[in-house]
């Protein structure tokens, strides 16, 4: 199917004038643009949007029970808020609040931005349960209903990481032109990350996967991480 024309113009210059080239030829030439695959990426696109809306608001309905009960065990747990928000970069370098419940102690990060891999003492007892379960990614779900994550993609990190992995990996920016997911490829196949070097290693399954999307591939990562969460081998 082809629908759109591209374009292009030629211009060829005099060589033999040295400061200011003479036009000698402008060429016109329609080329036909093949829209399909545009067109598929469209569809593509808007089927993994629904499909993650959907899912989004059927997980929070049918486990809305186990959101009251984590919601009064994290309250009792101590100080702070049930879900914490944090800043992170989503599609287009564009920056958002992403919601958890918390698992660290209030005010556990002081100063520099610390990873999540890193400082173990900082979580609590009821957080290294939930972590564990991934249970404390739930609100996530509120993140795609709102339009910045979806259900499959690169994890979003926040910028003062970002900046940094940017200086050994400038492919990192590539990440930016889809939306950050629930899950990822990189987290399935390499978990959390304690320092910078170990995010560089998760960091290129990222790319292996953006190369390779599909909504075969979605699936396949979705089902894995349902094996994760079964086995217990959020943390």
């Amino acid at each position: 199917m082809l629908i759109s024309f591209d374009l292009l113009i030629t211009i060829s210059f005099d060589p033999h004038v040295r400061f200011f080239p003479i036009l000698r030829k402008i060429t016109l030439d329609h080329r036909p643009v093949d829209m399909n695959n545009y067109a598929v990426n469209k569809i593509t696109e808007t089927l993994r949007y629904g499909t993650g809306f959907l899912i989004a608001l059927t997980v929070i309905l049918i486990l809305s029970p186990l959101i009251i009960i984590m919601t009064i065990l994290i309250k009792i747990s101590g100080t702070g808020p049930v879900i914490y928000s944090q800043d992170r970069i989503g599609k287009n370098g564009k920056p958002f609040m992403i919601y958890k419940f918390r698992s660290m102690k209030y005010d556990a990060e002081t100063g520099e931005p610390m990873l999540s891999g890193l400082g173990q003492e900082r979580i609590t007892r009821i957080g290294r349960f939930i972590r564990k379960y991934r249970i404390d990614e739930i609100p996530n779900f509120l993140n795609i209903l709102k339009g910045d994550m979806t259900l499959v993609g690169p994890r979003p990190e926040r910028k003062f990481f970002i900046d940094q992995l940017e200086k050994r990996v400038p492919e990192i920016i590539e990440l930016q032109k889809i939306k950050p997911g629930i899950t990822s490829w990189g987290e399935i196949k390499y978990g959390y990350a304690s320092n910078v070097d170990q995010m560089v290693e998760r960091l290129r399954y990222d790319l292996y996967y953006l190369k390779h999307r599909s909504l075969l591939f979605d699936l396949k990562i979705v089902i894995l991480t349902i094996g994760t969460i079964i086995r217990g081998e959020g943390l």
